[in-house]
């Protein structure tokens, strides 16, 4: 899937290649609001899940840059992050989740919320689930600025386990997937 952006921000589904991107977002910069860093067995195991993903249930995807003049050619894009969305139960009811990462020498270009935008455009083609949620930590200014800029709605703050064994504060940011197009 490719944005309309002025950035050429495309969505590659997950593959065997794409193990270096949660080795690159691993580091103690890119895990601080999710835990720290994890061991290299627990990055294999996700990793597995991210390969596993690929269905009704849910889809991880690369998040591709590509050079302006060469959008389709594959040699000239760059893995710049990863994006997804999974099932969840949340307050009762089923619904998806998603979230992401992007490297850091590619933050601050509008790539997370143009990828979000695209991953809810994904969720919504199921037509499985009515809502797409975010929970970014509180203290994660960046990933709360992602979900109000790709269109989700403010629910209030929750608290969850993330990893598991770890309570966090976040944000329960929400979009209504029947509601059109953000």
């Amino acid at each position: 899937m490719k944005s309309s952006a002025a950035a050429p921000v495309h969505l590659k589904p997950w593959s065997e290649t794409d193990f270096a991107l949660l080795v690159a977002n691993n580091s103690p910069e890119m895990t601080s609001h999710l835990g720290g860093p994890e061991t290299e067995e627990q990055l294999a195991s996700r990793h597995r899940r991210y390969l596993a993903m690929q269905s009704d249930r849910g889809r991880m995807f690369r998040i591709a840059l590509a050079a302006e003049e060469a959008e389709e050619a594959e040699e000239a894009e760059e893995a710049v992050g990863s994006i997804g969305y999974w099932e969840i139960t949340w307050q009762g009811r089923p619904a998806w989740e998603t979230g992401w990462g992007v490297l850091p020498e590619f933050q601050g270009r509008g790539i997370a919320a143009t990828a979000a935008r695209l991953v809810i455009a994904e969720a919504r083609s199921t037509d499985r689930h009515r809502h797409l949620h975010a929970f970014p930590s509180q203290d994660h200014p960046a990933s709360n600025g992602v979900c109000r800029k790709a269109g989700f709605t403010l629910r209030g703050e929750c608290d969850f386990e993330y990893p598991k064994g770890r309570w966090m504060r976040g944000n329960d940011w929400s979009i209504d997937l029947d509601a059109g197009t953000p």
